[in-house]
C-alpha cells in the first residue's frame, strides 16, 4: 500500500476563502505564498512609481495602473497580487479571474518577498507571457527588467526605458532622481 499524498495542493478557490487577516495570499502553480503587509518605504515606492507612470500610461491610452490587492489569475489557477501593474482597459464590472494579463508587472523587493519575487513569481510571469516584469530593489537602487524569453535580467541603475506594444513613445525613468524621491 502506497503512502497517502500529504502535499495538499492549493487552488484559487481555497485561497480566496482564506480570512482577511492583513496578510497577502498568492498562489503560483499550486504553491501558496503568504507575506505580511508591506512596509512604509515599500508603499512609498509604489506610490512614486504610480505617479511617474500615470502621465505616460494615460497619454498612450495603455489602460490603467492598479495595485494590490487584485487576485489576478494570469490565465490559469494562479492568484497573483502584484505590487503595481498596468492592465489594458477592461470593463469595471468584470471579476479578477476574467481580466487579461497585465502588460507590466512590478514588485518592490522586501526581505520577506525577495526570494519569491526573483524566482517563483518571475518564472510564472514569464511563462504567462507578461511582456515586462520589473523587480525594484530599493536598497541596491536598481530595477531588474525581465521579459518572457530572458534567462537573465537587464539591470538598470541609471535609466529605465519602456516602450510597450502600441505606444508611440517610450517611458523613461531617471533612477537616481526617482530613488532619491522615494527615500526622501
Amino acid at each position: 500500500m502506497g503512502m497517502p499524498d500529504m502535499l495538499d495542493r492549493w487552488t484559487r478557490e481555497r485561497v480566496l476563502a482564506l480570512p482577511d487577516d492583513g496578510n497577502r495570499y498568492e498562489l503560483f502553480d499550486g504553491v501558496l505564498l503568504v507575506t505580511p503587509s508591506p512596509s512604509a518605504i515599500h508603499q512609498l515606492a509604489i506610490s512614486a512609481l504610480w505617479e511617474a507612470l500615470l502621465p505616460f500610461v494615460s497619454r498612450q491610452g495603455l489602460g490603467r495602473i492598479l495595485t494590490s490587492p487584485a487576485d489576478l489569475s494570469l490565465g490559469g489557477d494562479q492568484l497573483s497580487q502584484p505590487d503595481l501593474f498596468v492592465m489594458p482597459s477592461v470593463p469595471a464590472d468584470r471579476a479578477w479571474a476574467s481580466f487579461p494579463n497585465p502588460i507590466l508587472v512590478v514588485e518592490i523587493l522586501s526581505p520577506g518577498t525577495a526570494r519569491f519575487d526573483r524566482s517563483i513569481k518571475r518564472r510564472r510571469f514569464q511563462r504567462s507571457g507578461i511582456p515586462e516584469y520589473w523587480i525594484v530593489d530599493l536598497d541596491a537602487r536598481i530595477i531588474e527588467r525581465w521579459r518572457p524569453e530572458d534567462l537573465r535580467p537587464e539591470v538598470a541603475d541609471q535609466r529605465l526605458t519602456w516602450r510597450p506594444e502600441g505606444a508611440s513613445a517610450e517611458f523613461t525613468l531617471e533612477l537616481e532622481r526617482w530613488f532619491a524621491g522615494v527615500w526622501g
